[in-house]
């Protein structure tokens, strides 16, 4: 079976969760289809106990949004669909009706490597019901999945302390998309080059690699295995020393690497992938400086995160690169960002907008009603304070927030604060218009954008929280349609 044909064609727009159809099918059936709406996406918690989430996945939304059509083998495969009475679940008119679709929304988003917090929206969709709905689920995939990794790799780089993360995940990888996407992620948040050979050609992210164990194995000694590869690879010599004995391996790589030096080249550095890698790479360093080779790389592998690289670090480990791959390509310690798609706002019949939102006993799971936008405020090129406020507001004199989770809590931000709003157009009416920069750009655009927050929030353990409100006028909207929310049900309770 052609399995990867059937799932990478040219139509994606069945990726998505069934009951969008079934969702789209009632608000044709209902005359809704064409009503403007507004949904938001964001999420509820920072990832592995951090104090800050990476915004990642842009590109990859807009290339989906540009091509997202229902294609002939889309709607014949819906139109096998059957109600548990073994009738057609969807009407025929309904299948013809999203195969002429054409995606009319309006999107707004935060720019691929931007630091965002919980609450706030990363994209805002605006456009006919119908559509907004069917684009759910995948926009959710793309988003959740990349943000998640561009986050753990830019902890794992702040671990680093500016020494180079080579992504080493491909094989670990959730399949072939999960590889490619955590990939790309990876570099975004922070590191220096990736293994993944097809990432490399698609995205243009450095690649790099070694050998395995197996090469070392191939051979009838470790000696002939690294004379060998030094002949075949004279410029790109990183000798894998523990197979065997670590510091006897990294002996023969000296030996060898004089050979090398006479020929004209120089080894690049050794790799340890097992054992003490703290006290491993302080002897390995010694028998290299002694052997002649001070500038000689030692490269560490073998299940790093950023709390082996930190501990690593203080134990006076002599790393030079770090090689990171189950535990950032599969978020070994949270694997799901936990996002959510919530619908804010819906024009009614007579033109004017009416607020949407869920209430829940938990409060972090009651939305934010409003077509909306997120306000981060600056002072001396730093970020104090983040604004969650309706779109196009302009508080007059200074901006009060409240804290969502403790209403009690607000702060107060100066008028005359410089601010930036970060929720930019990307399309209008289905039509792209916004360029996204080229990979290293948006790489190098999240650490800068990092650098501008405070240390506290970038710690491993308790760190810092940042400040993150509501606008005190939108806030006193919640609120009201909260208790408004509270008296419907009330009553549909009598």
């Amino acid at each position: 079976m052609d399995t990867l044909k059937r799932i990478y064609r040219d139509s994606l727009a069945l990726l998505t969760d069934f009951y969008e159809i079934t969702m789209a099918y009632g608000y044709w059936k209902t005359g809704m289809a064409d009503r403007d709406s507004v949904f938001h996406v964001s999420f509820r918690q920072n990832p592995f106990g951090g104090g800050y989430t990476i915004a990642c996945g842009l590109a990859y939304v807009i290339e989906y949004l540009e091509n997202f059509a229902f294609d002939k083998s889309d709607l014949e495969y819906l139109a096998a669909a059957r109600d548990r009475a073994g009738k057609p679940l969807l009407e025929k008119e309904f299948l013809q009706y999203l195969g002429k679709m054409k995606l009319q929304c309006d999107i707004d988003a935060v720019p691929e490597g931007t630091v965002v917090f919980p609450q706030e929206p990363m994209l805002r969709i605006r456009g006919p019901l119908i559509q907004c709905q069917l684009l759910e689920t995948i926009l959710l995939n793309i988003l959740n999945f990349q943000s998640l990794i561009a986050t753990k790799a830019a902890r794992v780089a702040l671990a680093a302390e500016g020494a180079p993360v080579l992504e080493f995940g491909l094989r670990r990888a959730q399949g072939i998309d999960g590889g490619l996407s955590a990939s790309r992620a990876a570099y975004i948040g922070g590191c220096s080059a990736t293994s993944n050979v097809l990432a490399g050609k698609l995205f243009g992210i450095p690649i790099a690699g070694t050998h395995s164990h197996s090469w070392v194995m191939a051979f009838p000694t470790e000696r002939e295995a690294f004379e060998e590869y030094a002949r075949i690879m004279p410029d790109n010599c990183i000798f894998l020393v523990d197979t065997y004995q670590t510091l006897q391996g990294v002996r023969l790589a000296a030996e060898t690497a004089k050979g090398l030096r006479a020929r004209g080249s120089e080894m690049t550095g050794i790799r340890l992938d097992s054992g003490d890698l703290a006290s491993l790479s302080i002897e390995a360093r010694k028998i290299l400086d002694e052997e002649g080779f001070p500038n000689a790389k030692i490269v560490a592998s073998n299940e790093m995160d950023e709390y082996i690289i930190e501990s690593l670090k203080h134990q006076g480990a002599k790393i030079d690169l770090w090689g990171v791959g189950t535990k950032l390509t599969t978020a070994y310690d949270q694997p799901a960002l936990g996002g959510v798609y919530k619908l804010s706002a819906l024009r009614a019949e007579d033109g004017e907008w009416e607020y949407k939102m869920k209430v829940s006993d938990h409060g972090a799971k009651t939305s934010t009603p409003g077509i909306l936008q997120v306000r981060r405020f600056q002072r001396d090129g730093k970020n104090i304070a983040d604004a969650i406020l309706e779109d196009g507001a302009r508080p007059a004199g200074d901006c009060i927030i409240v804290d969502p989770g403790d209403p009690a809590h607000k702060d107060t931000i100066a008028a005359e604060a410089e601010h930036t709003d970060l929720l930019v157009p990307v399309m209008r009416e289905g039509k792209t218009v916004y360029t996204s920069p080229a990979l290293a750009e948006i790489r190098t655009s999240a650490a800068e954008n990092l650098g501008q927050f405070p240390p506290a929030i970038k710690r491993f353990i308790y760190p810092h929280l940042y400040t993150v409100g509501l606008e005190i006028g939108l806030y006193r909207k919640k609120i009201t349609l909260s208790l408004k929310n509270a008296k419907k049900k009330s009553e549909d309770l009598t």
